[in-house]
């Protein structure tokens, strides 16, 4: 069966590599609607999560929000095996315009490090290949649970450059090392982390555990700190990137993970529709707290 899963899984990306980026998100879209209609597991994470983030919105607002974001997580789908597997060419061609480019240059630029929060919003994986046009880029990564899609996953990161590094004690020494010579990491800032690496803080008013990382490296390395997210638009992408609160890694962690969740709101709030409303942000919670997302598949 984990041989049939992986061949599968491998197949899929191989194939959807090969449609045109109109019809691999008009499937993707499909895909969307279907979860949404058949009220997949998928769809109920989604509703639950906008139920959570915005209770003053109207249930038919959500409804509508939901059924975007699953059209959005399924275009994701489709697209992304083209950005693995295609030539870096293909992506930089398809990427339409950069807001607040002069933010980052001004960070790589200067002699301190630069930590770039990029949410699970639009295209990450677009995101994180042109970044590596404006700088040296080391970054964590975790090899994937389908052990046949490893070789994809990472040449499609490291194949302009990138640096990866391992999420452990070592990939985080290697962190500190870059920033400390005034490098260059980007981390996605939303991922729920073990107990043993976060602490809880506010995410669209709801207790969410939230990674300690950036808090410690901003405060061991005197880092600066921008968001920035792949926004699709019609025929490929815009990059945008965002100044953050302060706060970010200051003396007191809560504030600092208060800071950083507050700095991914923001973006969420710029394309509500293409953040990833389908990943169980609020599945740890205290001890004691009622537990989210009690549904059966």
């Amino acid at each position: 069966m984990t041989d049939l899963k992986s061949s599968f899984a491998v197949s899929f990306l191989k194939a959807s590599a090969c449609l045109p980026l109109a019809v691999s998100r008009a499937l993707g879209a499909f895909v969307g609607r279907c979860n949404y209609w058949l009220d997949t597991k998928m769809a109920k994470i989604t509703h639950e999560n906008l139920r959570l983030a915005f209770p003053d919105m109207s249930e038919a607002e959500r409804n509508q929000l939901a059924k975007r974001s699953l059209q959005e997580t399924g275009k994701a789908m489709l697209e992304t095996g083209a950005v693995w597997l295609k030539d870096y060419a293909w992506v930089r061609q398809r990427i339409l315009g950069i807001e607040g480019l002069e933010l980052l240059e001004e960070m790589v630029n200067s002699p301190r490090g630069t930590v770039l929060l990029a949410p699970h919003i639009g295209n990450w994986e677009v995101l994180g290949l042109y970044l590596t046009e404006v700088a040296e880029v080391t970054s964590l990564y975790q090899p994937p649970d389908i052990e046949a899609l490893e070789p994809i996953i990472r040449g499609g990161r490291e194949k302009v450059g990138a640096k990866l590094v391992p999420t452990n004690r070592k990939g985080v020494m290697a962190l500190l090392k870059v920033l400390k010579a005034g490098g260059f990491t980007a981390i996605l800032p939303d991922q729920v982390p073990e107990r043993s690496g976060g602490n809880y803080a506010p995410f669209f008013g709801i207790n969410a555990l939230t990674m300690t990382l950036v808090h410690n490296l901003v405060q061991r390395t005197d880092s600066q700190v921008l968001a920035g997210y792949a926004k699709r638009v019609k025929g490929g992408y815009k990059i945008v990137f965002k100044e953050v609160e302060p706060g970010i890694g200051g003396e007191d962690e809560t504030s600092s993970l208060t800071a950083l969740n507050r700095a991914v709101e923001s973006c969420v709030e710029d394309i509500p529709d293409q953040y990833q409303w389908e990943y169980k942000r609020y599945k740890r919670q205290p001890k004691g707290v009622a537990k989210f997302y009690r549904f059966k598949k």
